[in-house]
């Protein structure tokens, strides 16, 4: 993989000089220092990859295959810092990579940390670094005796080239590899959350739906029982499981507003939207323009709602609103006298922004469900913004991709 990274201007060393500056007695002492360092790199990425390639067929093989990359990435980790010490190059550390509760589990994490770019590249620059190591030290060690007013320049040189090999092996993943290790990281987040949502569904269909139902089925079987002994017992008992029915009917629709409303569904976020806010404890205004232009910002003066992002998006979008105004009603306080929300296109990106003139100071680490709404936002590569001040009210700003409905 051809890697491509800029050089700041701060990192480049300064111009060489034949007296001996610093930074040339740095760049010697890296230099000298590499052949004890690349004998240590060079016998360990040996010995693990014929030990894990031998272990290969067993069991053990491929979990110590993993560790044995971990390893190499703090190896890494300490030729960067070695490097930029002596060298002055400040490369940035790698992403690491997500635990098994965060990958999915632990085979997802094992495939992850078998693959794991930034570790095999880390395990190819200690096998090379041997051979160069012996001649830097070699070159760096007798120029001190016999290549005096020469070697400022020899040791730049090869200082550069040990800084291209810093740079090209021991550098974070490009851009494309940092984003799917994202992506593996928001997909075990999604799954997490989905095995929580039917959790709470199941629970909630069988402590309240569920058992209101066989309460009614017991009435009605008891009511049959009495129909013709006493008719008028008989009347008050179905008379009882009428209102029960209401009541598992309101739950059954509570349950399946909480999993997609079919307003939603029907007519979009506009409505969908205007029913959450008129339950909310303070008024509420609603503003929604999907009619944004696709190719720049978002008209936000124009009518209401137009076209629709993907069901998936819509859902988010929907529930992001919902959790929020439900923050607002629990934490505003009494000095919230209105709410607004709004929600527009602009360009490729759904904006959502609800704010309130209520107490303040919401935190995403307050315990508000803040923290949960931005991880369902970075699962899909949204962004959610709080901003809180005490005494002055809350605005928070949720920004999803916009993805046009199949």
């Amino acid at each position: 993989m051809t890697m491509s990274h800029a050089v700041p201007d701060n990192d480049r060393p300064p111009p060489v000089r034949a007296v001996f500056s610093a930074v040339t007695w740095k760049e010697i002492a890296y230099l000298v220092t590499n052949l004890p360092v690349a004998i240590v790199g060079f016998v360990y990425a040996v010995v693990m990859v014929s030990t894990t390639g031998g272990l290969s067929v067993t069991a053990v093989g491929i979990p110590l295959l993993a560790c044995g990359l971990y390893l190499s990435r703090q190896l890494g980790r300490l030729d960067r810092a070695r490097a930029r010490g002596l060298l002055g190059v400040r490369v940035d550390e790698p992403t690491p990579i997500p635990g098994p509760k965060r990958s999915g589990g632990f085979f997802p994490w094992l495939w992850t940390s078998i693959k794991d770019p930034v570790g095999w590249r880390t395990v190819l620059y200690q096998l090379i670094r041997l051979p160069w190591g012996v001649l830097t030290f070699t070159v760096a060690l007798t120029g001190l005796f016999v290549l005096w007013p020469v070697l400022p320049y020899l040791v730049r040189l090869m200082a550069n080239v040990d800084r291209a090999m810093v740079r090209g092996l021991l550098s974070p993943s490009d851009d494309l590899e940092r984003r799917i290790a994202e992506l593996e990281s928001d997909r075990g987040v999604v799954v997490d959350r989905a095995a929580a949502d039917l959790r709470r569904i199941e629970r909630d269909l069988h402590d309240g739906a569920q058992a209101r139902l066989v309460a009614l089925a017991m009435g009605l079987g008891l009511a049959k029982e009495k129909l013709l002994e006493d008719p008028e017992g008989a009347a008050e008992m179905v008379d009882e499981a009428h209102g029960e029915v209401k009541l598992a009917l309101q739950e059954l629709r509570d349950l399946a507003r909480g999993i997609h409303p079919a307003v939603l569904t029907d007519r979009g976020l506009d409505a969908a939207l205007s029913s959450v806010a008129a339950r909310c404890v303070v008024p509420v205004k609603v503003a929604v323009d999907l009619q944004g232009d696709p190719a720049g910002a978002a008209s936000r003066s124009g009518p209401g709602a137009g076209a629709r992002p993907a069901e998936a998006i819509e859902g988010i979008a929907y529930f992001v609103v919902s959790e929020l105004l439900q923050n607002v009603s629990k934490h505003a306080g009494p000095e919230a006298r209105g709410a607004t929300v709004e929600v527009w296109r602009a360009g490729a990106r759904l904006m959502i922004r609800v704010s309130d003139d209520g107490r303040g100071g919401a935190s995403p680490s307050g315990g508000s469900g803040l923290a949960g709404l931005a991880e369902r936002l970075g699962a899909v590569d949204g962004v959610l913004v709080v901003d809180s001040p005490e005494g002055v009210g809350t605005v928070v700003t949720a920004e999803l991709p916009w993805r046009d409905r199949g």
